[in-house]
C-alpha cells in the first residue's frame, strides 16, 4: 500500500522550493499507481511570468507524454484549482492526494463527482505555509486565483 504522506512530502519539496524562490507555495508531483515518480513541479507563476504555470500543471509536463493517465496520481499540497481540476478530468487522472482544503476549497468535489478518488489529508505543514503566504502576499494569491484583492 502506498503511504499518501510520503507522496504528499515530494510535493511539499516543492512548495518550498517555490515559497524560497519567491512564488507562489504550492507544490505538486505525479506518480503511477505504484508509487513511481514521473513529475514533480511547483507553482511557477510568478518566476515564469506565465499565469498557466500552477503546480499541477508542471508536474504534468514534467512527467512527459504518455499513452494515458488512468493509472497515475496527482499529489498536490492545495486543493487544485478549477484549472487544475480541469487538466485532472481532461487526461483521466484516476486519483489526487491533497495536502490542504482549509485554505482554498478548489475543484476537489467536482472531481470526486465524477469519479476520481480524493484523499484529502489536512496536512498541518501545507496549511502552514498558505496561511503565510495569503498573510504576507495577499496581492499575488488573489492574482493567482484569479480574484481581486480585498480592500
Amino acid at each position: 500500500m502506498i503511504d499518501p504522506a510520503h507522496l504528499l512530502s515530494v510535493a511539499r519539496e516543492e512548495a518550498e522550493l517555490g515559497k524560497a524562490e519567491g512564488g507562489v507555495p504550492i507544490g505538486a508531483a505525479l506518480f503511477d499507481t505504484d508509487g513511481v515518480l514521473l513529475g514533480r513541479g511547483h507553482n511557477r507563476r510568478v518566476q515564469d511570468g506565465d499565469p498557466s504555470m500552477h503546480a499541477e500543471t508542471s508536474a504534468f509536463r514534467n512527467a512527459g507524454r504518455r499513452p494515458h493517465y488512468r493509472d497515475t496520481i496527482m499529489v498536490t499540497t492545495l486543493s487544485p484549482c478549477w484549472y487544475c481540476s480541469g487538466l485532472v478530468r481532461q487526461f483521466g487522472i484516476s486519483r489526487v492526494i491533497i495536502g490542504e482544503a482549509a485554505t482554498f476549497e478548489g475543484g476537489h468535489g467536482w472531481l470526486e463527482e465524477h469519479g476520481v478518488e480524493i484523499t484529502l489529508l489536512d496536512d498541518p505543514a501545507c496549511t502552514a505555509l498558505m496561511t503565510g503566504f495569503v498573510r504576507d502576499h495577499p496581492e499575488l494569491w488573489f492574482e493567482d486565483i484569479g480574484v481581486p484583492a480585498e480592500g
